[in-house]
């Protein structure tokens, strides 16, 4: 019998190519996914065609309302999403990300307070009823982001806590694994991890501000890094970018 595991499924290329190396890693995947209020709501959609696609065995979308507490250009109506960042602001960031693993000293207005813990609670509480004791998670260090919740510190403090406040890690004899395959990669790397594993990345959408039709804008910071990644990976992004941002 193949192990479960609960593959948290956000729509966008990093959580898609961690849905592909958990299937062919021989896991039996059931996939997570959140409507936490986010502007680039397009994503969930994204999320759907592909968990049909790589046939999991379950795919549930959660409802939070994180726009609540706001605090993000992704939740908070009255936050711009950041366009067109300057090379120069990227390339330092990533450096950053890389030398610092995310501790920045600014933290993106992107950054929604929690994400991560919230979501890997959720995760957390359906693998315990699935009697699961794997859970991956897309999350990168070596993307722009400088996320907090994005890095190696905090999986290891998260999956100790779990393995304390579970019933199936306390009273059983296995432990909680939280799975990060893409945690080290770039974002070249990435793409071509999923590229060999068969990922159609024209169905995922990683835009922060996308048009209304789902076209990503190209200018927002994840669409750059997005871009670049696939032009250092020497492939071509087949998602759909509205025209007037210069990538058709």
């Amino acid at each position: 019998m193949k192990k479960k595991a609960v593959v948290l499924l956000s729509g966008g290329l990093d959580s898609t190519t961690a849905l592909a190396i958990a299937l062919a890693e021989g896991f039996d995947c059931y996939a997570l996914s959140f409507r936490y209020g986010q502007r680039h709501a397009i994503e969930l959609d994204c999320a759907t065609q592909i968990a049909k696609a790589q046939g999991v065995a379950e795919h549930r979308i959660i409802n939070i309302d994180l726009g609540t507490f706001g605090g993000s250009a992704l939740t908070d109506p009255d936050i711009p999403v950041p366009h067109d960042l300057s090379t120069e602001a990227l390339a330092k960031a990533e450096a950053l990300a890389t030398e610092e693993a995310g501790t920045a000293d600014e933290i993106p207005a992107t950054y929604v307070p929690a994400r991560n813990t919230i979501f890997l609670s959720y995760a957390l509480a359906w693998a315990e009823v699935l009697e699961s004791f794997d859970i991956f998670i897309g999350v990168n260090v070596l993307d722009y982001s400088g996320y907090p919740d994005c890095r190696p510190e905090f999986i290891v403090a998260f999956e100790k806590a779990a393995n304390l406040a579970t019933k199936a890690a306390v009273i059983g004899d296995q432990k909680l694994t939280i799975h990060t395959p893409l945690i080290h990669l770039t974002k070249a790397q990435i793409i071509q991890k999923g590229l060999e594993l068969g990922v159609d990345y024209s169905v995922t959408s990683s835009c922060y501000d996308p048009a209304p039709d789902g076209a990503a804008c190209g200018t927002c910071d994840s669409c750059r890094l997005r871009l670049k990644g696939f032009k250092e990976a020497g492939a071509t992004d087949p998602r759909q970018y509205t025209p007037q941002s210069g990538t058709r």
